[in-house]
């Protein structure tokens, strides 16, 4: 399985080198390992978090396609739909089928057609339009629903840290 993974995941970087998706750059941390990607994602543009460069690690399984990749970022981040520790939520990662809690469409889950190019630009719409009402940072959700300028103010904190800039 994990030769077919492999090939895939190769094919996925030849085209994200060949046609990247505006703000977006990934690919292996090493060419000894295709199973492990490193992105950088800017801020989309009218959104708090425009001019921020975020890192985020990509961790695929074995029998990918088959089963999502995990994401977390490697920077600090505040967002209703990313853990304290980094870890993205949200529906493409999200393991095939029905959703247990009922939640989810299982056509909003993962599926063997997504990609990296896919899962990335579903991550820069989730920083422009978080999803208030899955809060994987509940704190941030509530920030984001009721306090709106003060998670700016956090958000383009962050922003400033991403690029080495004093906060």
């Amino acid at each position: 399985m994990a030769g077919s993974a492999l090939r895939r995941l190769m094919a996925e970087y030849k085209q994200l080198t060949l046609d990247p998706p505006e703000g977006i750059v990934a690919g292996p941390i090493s060419e000894d390992n295709f199973f492990e990607w490193e992105a950088l994602i800017a801020g989309p543009e009218g959104t708090c978090f425009e001019g921020g460069v975020f890192p985020a690690r990509l961790v695929f399984p074995p029998d990918y396609p088959l089963s999502p990749p995990k994401m977390k970022f490697t920077c600090d981040m505040f967002h209703p739909n990313i853990f304290v520790d980094g870890r993205v939520c949200i529906s493409i990662l999200h393991a095939p089928g029905d959703d247990p809690m009922g939640y989810e469409l299982s056509a909003e889950r993962w599926s063997p057609v997504q990609s990296v190019e896919k899962i990335l630009l579903s991550v820069v719409s989730m920083l422009a339009e978080p999803n208030d009402e899955s809060g994987a940072n509940v704190d941030a959700a509530i920030m984001w629903r009721e306090r709106r300028e003060e998670f700016n103010i956090i958000a383009r904190r962050l922003v400033r840290k991403t690029l080495g800039l004093p906060t």
